[in-house]
């Protein structure tokens, strides 16, 4: 997992609450378990009206957010089922941060074990992002997870919380194997001891 510490990136709206992981990747492309290739089913059902042409309303289908690193969206944003595909698809589209007044938690939590960062801000300060991103193109923040800040153009700079467990496994590029390989050396000793504390358990060494 690719470590997340300051992103500077172009920013894309999704205004649209209660997103739930079926509208993120829909279950067709569940049979997979490889985690590229998703890109071309996120948020599938939103690109097209009824008529078949391209919904210019999603992000996806303006040239302006091509390229977009920080997905903005709002309320409740993950909400459903609980599955992983959803972060891989974002992060196959090059999404590697999410800012938005609440996330779902497991959505939430899937997130970090993914390398995505996922932002909670006030629904003002995210209203207001809103606006700055609608009236200028090629708008761009800086996210720092470090300080735990999010930094617009202006200068103006917003705090996030974040549980200082994940942000250190996100900052050192850690996902749940990884954090165990981290302690690989203290897993060997363990191993050792026990086998010669008990030989029996290991009749085949």
């Amino acid at each position: 997992m690719h470590p997340f510490t300051t992103l500077t990136g172009l920013v894309a709206p999704l205004d649209r609450v209660n997103v739930d992981t079926d509208q993120i990747i829909p279950k067709q492309f569940l049979k997979t378990i490889e985690r590229t290739g998703l890109r071309e089913g996120l948020f599938l059902d939103w690109r097209h009206k009824k008529d078949g042409t391209p919904d210019q309303e999603l992000f996806l289908n303006q040239p302006r957010y091509q390229g977009a690193t920080i997905l903005l969206t709002r309320d409740n944003f993950g909400c459903g089922s609980s599955r992983e595909h959803a972060p891989w698809a974002l992060l196959d589209q090059g999404f590697r941060c999410l800012i938005a007044p609440s996330f779902a938690d497991i959505f939430y939590n899937n997130c970090f074990l993914n390398g995505i960062l996922p932002v909670v801000l006030k629904a003002e300060e995210v209203q207001g992002l809103f606006q700055s991103v609608r009236a200028r193109e090629g708008y761009q923040l800086t996210v720092d997870l470090a300080p735990q800040t999010v930094t617009t153009p202006e200068g103006t700079r917003y705090s996030f919380d974040v549980d200082p467990f994940r942000k250190d496994c996100l900052l050192k590029g850690l996902d749940s194997i990884g954090l165990s390989l981290h302690h690989e050396p203290a897993i060997a000793a363990y191993e050792n001891r026990r086998k010669a504390e008990a030989p029996w358990l290991f009749p085949d060494l």
